[in-house]
């Protein structure tokens, strides 16, 4: 075996060890205890400016932050007047993500408890039209039962708990947790693994959260060659987009800051590796994958592009490289004819991609074909899919629909959803709310012991870049990228690696913990004193 070669089985071995570490009960195990312990919160007093700073509406922090909603539904279960409310939200977000033979059961359940004018855990909140709506439908198990419900619940709880909320202990625990998710973080919290792939503008690194043992990739943009290069724009576009979007079907932005070289994006790492890949080389005899499987990734792709497309995103470059890690394809008529174009294009792309997973090659060339990208064009504008005769009927019709070539037609993101898609009939046996909720099982689990990545001396690597100087400019922009903690995959990670559960600390009987005891200071000889 070669250097090179030798390198790369140490490192492999290194970032296997790293990653395959962490679950729920060994991440404690993985932490450096010293960057641990400066996660702590501080006490009240020392972020008492906050109460009026921090994002403190309804939608943000009590249902998207994942903190937030925790601590408030904490409150809920500690008021007698807001216990069943709590019990009802959690109750519907069990029904969402249950299989489909528990449904018909807990949504009776669910009537007798909540929906029967003689139960005493009634809400006559919900009012007559939903209350019909579930009574009425609940025996066909619809997914979205009780999606009327909830919002109806949402808007009674602002109303009614909101403010009980923010004069609470618990809102008090929230401003910690977002002063403590505000404090700067440097590359000293991060300890690099192997470099896994490079961009444009530099590598791409397997790390780990010092504090938490969490796994992540890092991208490093080198300073000098984006200046170079005229990145800028480019890549604080990206930064904005990563940090916006927040969907277990999209690689999450949870760290931005800066070193003397580099930019820093710190982001879900995919240990996986690429769609193609695993099309094309995990067996190359029998390339390509069942339906069953391209069924399951393509329902994942939606999930991801609706949520994009929510947040008025259009991706443009889906190709199968493309899922699980990162880089262009086929591109839809509309943009080829330079046509005006929106999220139409997207799920020309997502067909493409579904036809390729199952045919192991292209809908408008054969695998191998030498065709230059004129005809390619011709192809795809004028020349109707021909498909193999192992295609089911259902997978011919939805990529048909998705490769419509008019996009008024074709299917997709319709009045802010994916509703239609995904009641096709390719999906008829996919639960949505499970997958939505990372509770399906997956047809292929990736080895955890193999890294899906090129050896480090096929990655390659980048010259120096001369005569490249950094100025005020520069610095300005440097330090406008480098925002530190995104708050929701911050406030994820907390949770998971079991940090938000050691901090959050109640005192006995309802009193308030020391931490958020105003009259509270702790005496230099370790004992306390209460003033």
């Amino acid at each position: 075996m070669d250097i090179g070669g030798l390198e790369t089985v140490v490192a492999n071995s290194a970032y296997v060890s790293a990653r395959g570490s962490i679950d729920s009960a060994a991440a404690a195990t993985m932490r450096d205890k010293k960057y641990r312990t400066k996660l702590n919160l501080p006490h009240i007093r020392q972020c008492e400016h906050m109460k009026t700073t921090v994002d403190s509406s309804f939608d943000s922090m009590c249902v998207r932050q994942p903190i937030g909603k925790r601590l408030f539904q904490q409150y809920l279960e500690s008021e007698p007047a807001h216990k069943n409310l709590v019990d009802l939200w959690k109750d519907i977000e069990d029904y969402n993500v249950a299989q489909e033979n528990d449904r018909a059961k807990k949504a009776q359940k669910m009537v007798n408890k909540y929906y029967e004018s003689s139960s005493k855990n009634f809400w006559d909140f919900l009012g007559d039209k939903a209350v019909s709506r579930v009574k009425e439908d609940y025996k066909n198990i619809r997914g979205d039962l009780f999606k009327e419900s909830e919002q109806q619940l949402l808007f009674h709880l602002e109303a009614k708990a909101l403010n009980g909320f923010k004069d609470s202990m618990y809102f008090l625990r929230y401003v910690q947790f977002k002063w403590l998710e505000s404090q700067p973080v440097t590359e000293d919290w991060f300890m690099d693994f192997r470099v896994l792939g490079k961009g444009g503008f530099g590598e791409v690194h397997a790390c780990q959260m010092k504090a938490t043992g969490k796994m992540y990739a890092n991208k490093k943009l080198n300073k000098k060659r984006l200046k170079k290069r005229k990145g800028y724009d480019g890549a604080i576009i990206e930064k904005r987009i990563l940090a916006k979007v927040h969907s277990r079907f999209i690689v999450t932005l949870a760290y931005a800051f800066q070193t003397k070289n580099d930019l820093c994006l710190v982001m879900t790492i995919m240990n996986g590796g690429d769609l193609r890949f695993h099309m094309y080389n995990v067996d190359e005899k029998d390339p390509g994958f069942n339906e069953n499987r391209a069924c399951y990734y393509t329902a994942q792709i939606i999930c991801g592009l609706e949520h994009l497309h929510q947040h008025r995103i259009v991706y443009r470059d889906l190709k199968p490289e493309n899922v699980l890690l990162d880089d262009a394809g086929f591109m839809a008529p509309e943009l080829l004819q330079k046509k005006e174009y929106d999220y139409t294009v997207d799920y020309f792309t997502l067909g493409v991609t579904l036809y390729e997973m199952v045919a192991a090659k292209g809908p408008f060339r054969c695998r191998g074909e030498q065709v230059d990208n004129n005809e390619v064009t011709r192809r795809i504008l004028n020349d109707p899919v021909s498909y193999p005769p192992t295609f089911s009927q259902e997978l011919k019709d939805l990529c048909e629909g998705l490769m419509e070539k008019d996009p008024e037609k074709r299917l997709g993101f319709k009045n802010n959803e994916c509703a239609d898609l995904k009641n096709q009939s390719f999906f008829k046996q996919l639960n949505w709310g499970r997958l939505e909720a990372g509770m399906l099982p997956p047809p292929f689990v990736p080895d955890p012991k193999m890294v899906y990545a090129k050896d480090i001396d096929d990655v390659g690597a980048f010259s120096t870049i001369k005569c490249v100087l950094i100025d005020n400019k520069d610095n300005e922009f440097y330090n406008e990228f480098a925002t530190g903690n995104v708050p929701i995959p911050w406030q994820v990670e907390m949770i998971e690696t079991g940090v938000f559960g050691e901090l959050n600390v109640w005192g006995q009987n309802g009193k308030l913990p020391n931490d958020l005891d105003p009259n509270y200071v702790e005496a230099k000889g370790g004992g306390c004193v209460l003033l």
